[in-house]
């Protein structure tokens, strides 16, 4: 019996089109992401523009009590906790919840694109913002005369990546679970909410942000990412952020849905 194989050696049709490797297809997933998040104007005035905006106006026009070295050691953690809410949660939930109702991710999946790429992608293009934000607000405090130790800074980012997926994780079940118009509302309700609380536990010298206020993530996040730049191990906020980011991804992978109609 004669088969398309021996019929047909390897190498007679080119380019011989076969479905690409898991690794190729999420660094091309991730990359497309990355290039979508990074080009989305309303999504860097909010991960970037606002963030450096607040950086600047707190630390030079005296609106956080102490001195400059004291305002920026409160401040820097703060900006970088916002941010990372910014790109992790709200802005991953309002993208997602809207390729699902307009069926984007209906039609990256029939390309063959399994489902995992496709969130794997979205986190790396988290992280690809992760890393500019790092560049450019970390660059600024610089320049605005704040410092750290080189553990410190290594234990900060360690803090800062831990929370960054915590949200994710929060951003993609919000996204992956709830209409579109109910996202916009609520993550940007959201939003405002941790951001003020972060706020006062970290600007109020009557708060203990180490306490029970921990608890709320955007406090652990931004209290953590302090205590890491002082040069202590966050333990308490370490441990809390894992909880949120294993109690979202669980409920992500339980109950996301691709579609907006179940």
């Amino acid at each position: 019996m004669i088969t398309n194989e021996s019929r047909f050696p390897a190498g007679t049709f080119a380019p011989a089109p076969k479905r690409a490797s898991p690794v190729r297809m999420l660094l091309a997933q991730g990359r497309v992401e990355s290039l979508l998040f990074l080009r989305h104007g309303e999504q860097q005035l909010l991960n970037l523009f606002i963030p450096l905006v607040g950086l600047i106006a707190l630390a030079r026009f005296d609106l956080v009590p102490g001195d400059g070295d004291r305002s920026l050691a409160v401040t820097f953690p703060f900006i970088m906790a916002v941010a990372s809410m910014s790109s992790g949660f709200t802005g991953q939930a309002i993208s997602l919840a809207f390729d699902r109702r307009y069926g984007a991710l209906k039609r990256t999946g029939a390309s063959g694109v399994p489902a995992w790429t496709i969130v794997f992608g979205k986190v790396i293009a988290v992280l690809a913002v992760t890393v500019v934000q790092i560049v450019i607000l970390g660059g600024t405090a610089l320049l605005l005369g704040w410092s750290t130790s080189v553990a410190g800074a290594l234990l900060g980012i360690l803090t800062l990546l831990i929370g960054v997926a915590a949200f994710t994780a929060l951003g993609l079940l919000m996204g992956g679970t709830l209409s579109s118009e109910l996202v916009l509302a609520l993550a940007n309700l959201i939003w405002v909410v941790l951001t003020g609380i972060a706020a006062w536990a970290a600007f109020s010298p009557e708060v203990n942000a180490d306490g029970a206020l921990s608890i709320i993530p955007s406090v652990a996040l931004a209290q953590g990412i302090s205590n890491a730049f002082a040069g202590d191990l966050p333990w308490l906020q370490l441990g809390i952020l894992l909880v949120w980011l294993a109690i979202a991804g669980f409920a992500a992978n339980r109950w996301f849905s691709f579609t907006a109609g179940r």
